[in-house]
């Protein structure tokens, strides 16, 4: 009798210590409540596709909806007309200056441009529907690179492209829920934002210092990239979890300063800093 118990414990103890691997909603939910233990879990099985194009099939149907909302309201729509006018004004200023066109031609081109723009809407949609998509899949695959060679080379962890790439991807419940948070802050305030930091709120100039510094002071970016650290950690098999989180803010606030300074040596490219 004795022998028998002797020879179920084993049995016991190995069922009880058997990993289960997650669902993707305990996936998502652990984004959420306990991220580090989440990712140390989903690393000790094979990487899943469905764990980063899910949420990034996600943003792109929210930021589609997002933009077709914030259009349609016409106060939101004027801002940002407003706004791009204001950019366009000041390139035809610059030209006037130098006497490259007279004040009627550049009045003449303004006007031309604001009659399109009003006219523009569904040529607006269509890019908008088509662009969103090609735009979001492009810059996932390049930081999922740029996160694999820091990870994998820089800070020697051990993992692959699409370790990377959930640990980049699936974070991405957080930028949903940044999304839907910024279009009802949007249309309360009848006022189009573009990010949640405060230089947002504030109607900051991001192509200034004080504009980019109030720009990155945005909690659930700070959250996101947080976790994307804590994410590259676990999948690239590193206790030092704290190392990771610091890598990525570095290599954030690093490319955020050089299309700042892109930014500023030419102006066609200020989209960058997101101005």
């Amino acid at each position: 009798m004795e022998e028998m118990q002797n020879q179920e414990a084993p049995k016991m103890s190995s069922v009880e210590n058997e990993e289960f691997e997650l669902s993707h909603t305990d996936k998502l939910v652990g984004v959420f409540s306990e991220p580090g233990n989440t990712f140390d879990k989903i690393s000790k099985f094979p990487p899943k596709t469905a764990d980063w194009l899910i949420p990034i099939l996600i943003i792109i149907v929210v930021t589609i909806l997002a933009q077709v909302v914030m259009m349609n309201n016409p106060a939101i729509k004027l801002s940002i007309m407003e706004k791009q006018i204001e950019k366009i004004e000041k390139q035809f200023h610059e030209s006037v200056a130098k006497g490259q066109l007279t004040q009627e031609q550049a009045d003449e081109q303004i006007e031309k441009i604001r009659d399109r723009m009003n006219e523009g809407g569904m040529m607006q949609l269509i890019g908008t529907i088509v662009g969103v998509p090609i735009v979001t899949f492009l810059l996932f695959f390049i930081i999922s690179g740029v996160f694999l060679l820091l990870a994998k080379f820089v800070l020697k962890g051990e993992g692959t492209y699409k370790d990377a790439m959930v640990a980049y991807g699936l974070p991405y419940y957080i930028i949903i829920i940044q999304a839907v948070v910024m279009v009802i802050a949007a249309l309360a305030m009848n006022k189009f934002l573009s990010g949640l930091s405060i230089a947002d709120f504030l109607g900051s100039d991001k192509t200034t210092i004080d504009g980019f510094i109030l720009g990155k002071l945005d909690l659930f970016s700070i959250w996101f990239y947080a976790v994307v650290g804590a994410g590259l950690a676990k999948m690239f098999k590193s206790d030092n979890t704290k190392k990771y989180i610091a890598a990525v803010f570095i290599l954030w606030l690093g490319f955020s300063l050089l299309f700042f300074a892109l930014a500023k040596a030419v102006p066609f490219l200020s989209w960058f800093t997101g101005a």
